[in-house]
């Protein structure tokens, strides 16, 4: 077969010119995406669209006892539940894990601290402990230790922390009581870490806004509460 001839069949063959002009549009039909990847692709979009602000940010992990669990009333009311509301409002991509237990002393909290930081890796831990230490006549260099590991070990983790001071009644003497507050100014000047001087301060000794047993804040003291934080943790944020 002549060179010419083949040439010829080239050009003429009705089959052999669809099949070479087909090929290239096949494979762009290819590429072009599904209607049902499209739709797909729309769904996600609208669920990351509805995600809350805070989903994709940080996590503060509150690492506290009754004062923080909303003892003796709607949670919904807590200081804690409060913070998110607001960083909500602010559109602070954070998110708040109120790990918060009644009752609870600085010794459960150091025992709960690393389950808590393994599960949420926080940006924050605001630890609000010591108050039962304090109340139960604890040693002094009991609640300091178990503190002190508290901030180290979030700090190792990476965390920022917000230490919350606590005073006890007078009723437990001048030597104890001072003691006890000075381990907090101690403890935030030896590691570096934001304070709260003091929890309910403008609460306690206030018979409106504590409840009837005169430890624990009412709902209406809760604002107040965020209030006495809210200066301290902001930037942290």
């Amino acid at each position: 077969m002549s060179s010419s001839a083949g040439h010829s069949r080239l050009v003429t063959d009705p089959a052999t010119r669809a099949r070479r002009t087909q090929g290239p549009a096949k494979r762009l039909a290819r590429r072009r995406p599904s209607l049902i990847q499209i739709l797909i692709l729309f769904l996600i979009l609208l669920a990351l669209q509805a995600m809350p602000a805070h989903a994709a940010g940080g996590v503060i992990v509150v690492l506290g006892d009754s004062l923080s669990s909303a003892y003796g009333f709607d949670v919904a009311s807590g200081w804690v539940r409060l913070l998110q509301d607001r960083l909500d409002d602010d559109r602070a991509e954070y998110r708040v894990v109120n790990a918060s237990i009644s009752g609870d002393t600085t010794s459960g909290g150091i025992t709960r601290l690393p389950a808590e930081l393994k599960k949420h890796t926080p940006d924050v831990v605001v630890v609000e402990l010591g108050g039962n230490d304090g109340l139960r006549g604890l040693p002094l260099e009991v609640t300091r230790e178990n503190l002190e590991r508290i901030v180290a070990e979030s700090q190792i983790a990476g965390a920022r922390v917000l230490l919350i001071g606590m005073r006890l009644p007078p009723n437990y003497g001048p030597a104890y009581t001072e003691a006890f507050h000075a381990i907090y100014q101690d403890l935030a000047d030896k590691y570096n870490v934001a304070r709260v001087p003091f929890l309910l301060d403008g609460i306690g000794g206030v018979d409106e806004l504590m409840q009837s047993d005169g430890i624990h804040p009412r709902a209406e003291a809760q604002p107040k509460m965020l209030n006495n934080v809210w200066p301290h943790l902001k930037p942290l944020l």
